[in-house]
């Protein structure tokens, strides 16, 4: 015997997918990138990847190219606000806002703005499990679906030089990175950009996952690679910065519900 016959699928078009948002003026921009920004701050804050002052996430203003909005030096990453954002120019020097910023992080990232016009944000934290692999001088190797989205999509910064870095190491660090969308710097940490905040986040995010992956496999014994053909295709599928952006909606939704008052 049958059952009853099940009702028909709804159309696609009826379904709700959240895709980035088109914006009417330069204002609404402006405001999504800042909140988009205390949020992220936010969730890498409940993350643990905050480690005292150290770590960066930049947003480009959508007017002022040469400008970027970013973290207030020395406020807890889960405090932040739009409010509290700082916009600061290519020198680091605060042009809006009520605190400093880290002179030393942010030369870093206005070099790597400046030379990837199609870069929006720029996430570095000093977070555990990339410090452990940039110790190590590592890449990430293919050994999951989700490594294989940072598959020669990812450079190694061979060098260190300390806390004090000038306008020209910023400017070697952005040329390693090249058009790629993540670094591992030596020694320090780890970087990703992203043609929106959403997305910069995300690979740092997942970036650190997969650095604490592959401590886990190589501890354990010796992980299996994933073929360069199947590793090549698996990012063309995942490495993109809508796939990004989709996979940190979840995320976002989360923190905007639960703490509304980063919108202040």
């Amino acid at each position: 015997m049958h059952g009853p016959t099940p009702p028909p699928p709804l159309p696609t078009d009826q379904l709700r997918f959240a895709m980035p948002p088109m914006h009417d003026s330069v204002e609404d921009e402006r405001r999504h990138r800042k909140e988009r920004l205390a949020g992220a701050l936010r969730i890498f804050g409940r993350a643990g990847l905050e480690d005292g002052v150290s770590g960066h996430i930049t947003a480009r203003d959508p007017e002022y190219s040469d400008c970027f909005w970013v973290n207030p030096f020395g406020m807890p990453f889960q405090h932040v606000t739009v409010g509290d954002l700082v916009l600061a120019n290519r020198d680091g020097q605060v042009v809006e806002g009520r605190y400093h910023v880290n002179q030393a992080a942010f030369t870093v990232h206005a070099q790597v703005h400046a030379a990837r016009p199609d870069v929006v944000a720029v996430a570095h934290c000093h977070s555990v499990h990339g410090r452990a692999v940039a110790a190590l001088g590592d890449l990430i190797d293919p050994i999951t679906q989700e490594s294989c989205a940072f598959y020669e999509d990812l450079a190694l910064y061979d060098a260190y030089t300390g806390v004090n870095v000038d306008a020209e190491e910023g400017r070697r660090i952005a040329g390693v990175l090249g058009s790629r969308k993540a670094l591992v710097l030596r020694n320090h940490g780890l970087l990703t950009v992203g043609d929106s905040v959403d997305a910069a986040a995300w690979w740092f995010l997942s970036l650190e996952r997969s650095c604490q992956v592959q401590l886990l496999a190589k501890a354990a014994g010796r992980p299996v690679l994933i073929d360069h053909k199947l590793a090549v295709a698996t990012r063309e599928q995942l490495g993109g910065d809508l796939v990004a952006w989709i996979n940190y909606q979840p995320l976002w939704q989360d923190i905007s519900r639960r703490e509304p008052d980063l919108l202040g």
